[in-house]
């Protein structure tokens, strides 16, 4: 369990917020304006109306104390900017900050932040490829160049063992996990014989899976 502070509780910081609350760690939630603070109040550990950009106010946060700082503040960049400058400058550990375009992030980074999230940039990137690629259920960009994609096992495959098909050898991917029934079968070995009702996670090259998804 880590202590959070989650600053700017818009669609995007509730979001968030909810998904920490599941996850059982301790959020202290910051934003603006009371009516986002009551709303996001079920899904946090404690929540106060501030303004991050006043260094006062900050100061009182003891950001020194978070294992982690988001600022997820999205309709004001000047803010989240300066909110981003004062964590740092007060001692937070880690800043983890919002960005919607490439400018946004290089000023983020080179005032404190220690890393910056797109979530419509990534949420477009994650949507094109889920409902342009056929038979794609669910995708992860590991780097520029490498992904996971959530698919159907190829019916060639069907009755077929990973070793019989040789997978990493003839396709350049890896399967890391089955699923059938919704239950999740992690790093299958070679023996494993797969069946037309299971889903398959693969890891490789997104060159690699492009050919793979055409099989």
């Amino acid at each position: 369990m880590k202590s959070i502070l989650l600053i700017g509780l818009g669609r995007f910081g509730r979001h968030i917020a909810m998904k920490l609350m599941e996850l059982k760690h301790e959020v202290l939630a910051i934003d603006i304006r009371e009516s986002r603070v009551n709303d996001c109040l079920p899904y946090v550990t404690n929540a106060q109306i501030g303004d991050a950009t006043r260094e006062a106010f900050v100061d009182s946060l003891g950001v020194r104390n978070f294992d982690l700082c988001i600022v997820a503040i999205g309709d004001n960049f000047q803010s989240s900017l300066e909110t981003t400058a004062l964590l740092k400058d007060h001692g937070a550990k880690f800043v983890l900050s919002r960005a919607s375009r490439d400018v946004h992030a290089k000023f983020l980074l080179r005032n404190g932040a220690d890393d910056v999230i797109y979530p419509e940039k990534q949420m477009a990137t994650w949507a094109a490829m889920r409902y342009s690629a056929d038979h794609v259920f669910d995708y992860v960009e590991l780097t520029k160049e490498y992904s996971i994609y959530e698919t159907n096992v190829p019916f060639g495959w069907v009755g077929k063992s990973i070793i019989e098909l040789q997978v990493r050898q003839k396709h350049q991917v890896n399967v890391l996990a089955v699923k059938r029934n919704g239950i999740l079968d992690p790093l299958p070995g070679p023996d494993h014989v797969f069946s037309s009702n299971e889903m398959i996670y693969v890891m490789g090259s997104n060159k690699s899976l492009s050919k793979f998804l055409r099989l």
